[in-house]
């Protein structure tokens, strides 16, 4: 029989609706009855066992990240990415230890690979409670480091991008420091969610000491290649920033979050919710600067929380603003972040 995600499949959707009943405590049993069919559809069409293999990984994984993450959405994280070869006596693993424990002093919890160097460092100076690990299994590598080990909040992956996915989705913000192939790997995937908008915009700092050189030479290869073949766009470069010390990666991603709290699009406009609401003047004010955002005749105007945000309880107390973005240049919007932030 061939299946149908619409409920045209007779009595095996009745079969799966009352599957569901049964199980109770079935949140969302719409969603969940979509990923029954799909499982049942990937049964009939799949020829390569590894292809089930692979689907069946993933969803385990993902289940059990959204398991391990749920207790804490209401906890602002910090991705933190580098090199697993920094050694103790490295001024950059002291640098990732006290960035670490200036976060947890600032309430936020940390997220790393889990593994040594820049990642132990930055779990260590943030602590067993505040520090989550999403480890890699692969052949080469040590256990996961010692604040990690035996932590309720540590992750084995079998694949990458599975990983990626937790790193990216369960963060407020990204910190980048020095680090091989895997570390400038993340940095690109990071940059090119966030600037074509499949990422929520959020600070990305790229983290060094005063002596070392780099991310200056990153810096300078994307304005030097990249920008000068029009690669990418100026604008692009509102996207991350470059830090010099533990306090200033601290403070540049305190600050994004100063007036600015989260966004979301409802029916294609652009939602974005305040922790305190603008004057009529400021919100004038950045209509005129970023009109280059807005679609022809849009605009930036005060809102409350609209219906769909309301149906799901989703922030309704806070003062938004309704722009209609064109949805383009992301590197403008975070622009626009940074200027509500300076009011």
């Amino acid at each position: 029989m061939k299946l149908n995600f619409a409920k045209t499949n007779g009595p095996f959707d009745d079969m799966i609706e009352n599957l569901i009943r049964t199980a109770e405590g079935i949140g969302r049993p719409e969603l969940v009855r979509e990923m029954i069919i799909a499982s049942l559809k990937a049964g009939q069409e799949a020829d390569e066992g590894a292809d089930l293999k692979l689907m069946n990984s993933t969803l385990k994984e993902m289940r059990f990240t959204a398991k391990v993450f749920s207790p804490y959405r209401n906890v602002r994280k910090v991705t933190v990415f580098g090199s697993a070869r920094t050694l103790p006596d490295d001024p950059m693993y002291e640098m990732a230890r006290l960035f670490g424990r200036r976060l947890a002093e600032a309430g936020y919890m940390v997220i790393t690979g889990g593994g040594g160097g820049i990642m132990q460092a930055v779990n260590q100076g943030a602590g067993h409670e505040h520090s989550f690990g999403v480890n890699i299994r692969l052949p080469f590598e040590e256990k996961p480091n010692p604040v990690i080990e035996g932590n309720p909040r540590s992750i084995n992956y079998k694949y990458f991008f599975n990983r990626k996915v937790a790193f990216l989705k369960e963060s407020d913000a990204v910190a980048l420091f020095p680090g091989g192939f895997g570390t400038l790997d993340e940095a690109m995937e990071t940059l090119t969610l966030v600037q074509t908008g499949k990422r929520n915009p959020m600070p990305l700092v790229l983290v060094e000491t005063p002596d070392s050189s780099y991310w200056s030479h990153v810096v300078r290869f994307l304005e030097e290649e990249l920008l000068s073949h029009n690669y990418i766009c100026p604008s692009d470069f509102a996207l991350f920033e470059r830090v010099l010390s533990a306090e200033e990666a601290v403070d540049k991603i305190r600050r994004f979050y100063r007036r600015y709290h989260s966004l979301r699009y409802v029916r294609g406009q652009l939602v974005i919710r305040l922790a305190s609401p603008l004057d009529d003047g400021a919100v004038a004010a950045l209509e005129e600067r970023f009109r280059d955002l807005l679609l022809p005749g849009g605009r930036i105007a005060p809102s409350g929380a609209l219906d769909e945000e309301r149906e799901d309880a989703d922030e309704v107390a806070l003062p938004r603003l309704a722009i209609d973005f064109n949805r383009r240049d992301f590197g403008r919007l975070r622009s626009l972040i940074d200027a509500i932030n300076d009011f």
